[in-house]
Protein backbone atom coordinates (compact mmCIF):
# COMPACT_ATOMS: atom_id res chain seq x y z
CA UNK A 1 0.00 0.00 0.00
CA UNK A 2 1.31 3.32 -1.10
CA UNK A 3 1.45 5.91 2.08
CA UNK A 4 2.47 9.74 1.51
CA UNK A 5 3.02 12.46 3.93
CA UNK A 6 1.07 15.20 3.88
CA UNK A 7 3.39 18.04 4.18
CA UNK A 8 0.17 20.45 5.70
CA UNK A 9 -0.98 18.50 8.20
CA UNK A 10 1.94 16.55 9.04
CA UNK A 11 -0.08 13.54 8.42
CA UNK A 12 1.18 9.81 7.01
CA UNK A 13 -2.16 8.56 4.59
CA UNK A 14 -2.78 5.55 2.84
CA UNK A 15 -3.60 5.65 -0.73
CA UNK A 16 -7.14 5.13 0.32
CA UNK A 17 -6.97 9.15 1.92
CA UNK A 18 -6.11 9.87 -1.16
CA UNK A 19 -6.82 11.35 -4.90
CA UNK A 20 -4.58 10.61 -7.41
CA UNK A 21 -3.90 14.13 -9.44
CA UNK A 22 -1.98 12.70 -12.62
CA UNK A 23 1.53 14.72 -13.71
CA UNK A 24 3.04 17.45 -11.83
CA UNK A 25 4.51 20.26 -13.03
CA UNK A 26 3.28 20.94 -16.40
CA UNK A 27 2.30 23.81 -18.09
CA UNK A 28 -1.35 24.81 -19.11
CA UNK A 29 -2.18 25.53 -22.54
CA UNK A 30 -3.59 29.02 -22.31
CA UNK A 31 -6.62 30.97 -24.09
CA UNK A 32 -4.33 31.64 -27.36
CA UNK A 33 -2.99 28.61 -27.59
CA UNK A 34 -3.23 26.69 -30.82
CA UNK A 35 -5.91 23.55 -30.59
CA UNK A 36 -1.99 21.34 -30.86
CA UNK A 37 -0.69 22.56 -28.30
CA UNK A 38 -4.04 22.22 -26.05
CA UNK A 39 -4.42 18.49 -27.09
CA UNK A 40 -0.64 18.27 -25.76
CA UNK A 41 -1.55 19.64 -22.47
CA UNK A 42 -4.80 17.53 -21.80
CA UNK A 43 -3.70 14.29 -23.17
CA UNK A 44 -0.09 13.54 -24.08
CA UNK A 45 1.98 12.04 -20.91
CA UNK A 46 5.01 10.30 -20.64
CA UNK A 47 3.54 7.61 -18.34
CA UNK A 48 6.55 6.08 -18.36
CA UNK A 49 7.84 2.95 -15.72
CA UNK A 50 10.14 5.30 -13.06
CA UNK A 51 10.22 8.49 -11.57
CA UNK A 52 7.49 10.77 -11.35
CA UNK A 53 6.39 13.73 -9.89
CA UNK A 54 2.94 13.82 -9.54
CA UNK A 55 -0.19 15.73 -8.01
CA UNK A 56 -2.10 14.32 -4.71
CA UNK A 57 -5.11 15.52 -3.09
CA UNK A 58 -5.74 14.98 0.85
CA UNK A 59 -8.77 13.77 0.13
CA UNK A 60 -9.82 12.27 3.68
CA UNK A 61 -8.04 14.73 5.83
CA UNK A 62 -6.97 18.45 5.01
CA UNK A 63 -8.39 18.20 1.49
CA UNK A 64 -5.21 20.27 0.44
CA UNK A 65 -2.82 19.27 -2.91
CA UNK A 66 0.54 18.36 -2.87
CA UNK A 67 2.95 17.15 -4.84
CA UNK A 68 5.11 13.36 -4.67
CA UNK A 69 8.03 12.27 -5.90
CA UNK A 70 7.40 8.35 -6.23
CA UNK A 71 9.63 5.11 -8.09
CA UNK A 72 5.66 4.01 -10.20
CA UNK A 73 8.05 0.63 -10.72
CA UNK A 74 9.08 0.10 -7.20
CA UNK A 75 6.33 2.36 -5.04
CA UNK A 76 9.53 3.98 -3.36
CA UNK A 77 8.30 7.40 -2.34
CA UNK A 78 11.68 9.91 -2.52
CA UNK A 79 9.45 12.45 -0.60
CA UNK A 80 6.18 15.05 -0.62
CA UNK A 81 5.84 19.15 -1.05
CA UNK A 82 3.97 21.97 -0.91
CA UNK A 83 1.52 22.29 -4.52
CA UNK A 84 2.66 25.83 -4.81
CA UNK A 85 6.38 24.81 -5.78
CA UNK A 86 7.35 25.16 -8.68
CA UNK A 87 9.85 22.22 -8.66
CA UNK A 88 11.16 19.80 -6.88
CA UNK A 89 13.22 20.06 -3.54
CA UNK A 90 17.04 19.66 -3.58
CA UNK A 91 17.05 17.02 -0.90
CA UNK A 92 14.32 15.45 -3.26
CA UNK A 93 15.46 15.56 -6.17
CA UNK A 94 19.17 14.28 -4.32
CA UNK A 95 17.37 11.21 -3.14
CA UNK A 96 16.17 10.66 -6.81
CA UNK A 97 19.60 11.30 -8.14
CA UNK A 98 21.06 8.75 -5.59
CA UNK A 99 19.67 5.82 -6.89
CA UNK A 100 18.64 6.95 -10.70
CA UNK A 101 22.01 8.87 -11.72
CA UNK A 102 20.53 9.63 -15.12
CA UNK A 103 17.70 11.18 -13.78
CA UNK A 104 17.12 15.17 -14.36
CA UNK A 105 14.13 17.25 -13.17
CA UNK A 106 13.02 19.66 -15.92
CA UNK A 107 9.83 21.67 -16.51
CA UNK A 108 7.38 20.38 -18.76
CA UNK A 109 7.28 23.14 -21.29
Amino acid sequence: MLILHCPYCGVYAEETELHAGGEAHLKRATIGDSDEAFEEYLFMRENKKGVHLERWRHANGCGKWFLCARDTATLEVYGTYPAQTTEPPADIVAAITAKHPGWSWKEKA
